[in-house]
């Protein structure tokens, strides 16, 4: 588990980040998406289960989406009706740096009518955590990696 992360066209680990890090500012990205107000009125009225995946990188978590109130899940939970798949890790933080789908890169399984949503929530959670990764503290000032 301590194994550090790496992109294979990155000379240094990705902010030195390990397995766990990666998980633990993820999941931090995810908290701090459920606290914003404005988001949490727009998924006001969806019911959605995500599943998201970094492949390279072994990570997999689930994302609840219930009236607004998002649930963050580590590892495979339920059946996701929307699957977010990256196939490496430079794709994965290339996406989270700009903003832009990295093309063959990236994959998202559901259906067109959720684009609008998922479209949303992925946004929120790349700027999330853009501004996670510059400061990886929790809220007691306990660093995340």
């Amino acid at each position: 588990m301590s194994e550090e992360l790496t992109t294979p066209n990155s000379e240094e680990p990705v902010a030195s980040l390990s397995k766990r890090g990666a998980r633990r500012v993820i999941q931090r990205a995810f908290v701090l998406m459920g606290r914003d107000k404005a988001l949490r009125q727009r998924l006001k009225g969806v019911e959605l289960m995500t599943r998201w995946m970094v492949e390279d990188w072994g990570l997999e978590w689930t994302v609840i989406i219930d009236r607004g109130r998002v649930e963050f899940h580590r590892g495979h939970f339920g059946k996701a009706q929307v699957s977010f798949l990256w196939k490496t890790g430079d794709d994965f933080l290339g996406q989270v740096a700009s903003g832009r789908d990295p093309g063959d890169g990236f994959g998202l399984e559901c259906v067109p009518a959720l684009r609008r949503v998922l479209d949303l929530l992925l946004a929120a959670f790349c700027s999330t955590l853009r501004t996670v990764l510059t400061d990886p503290v929790d809220d007691d000032g306990v660093r995340l990696v």
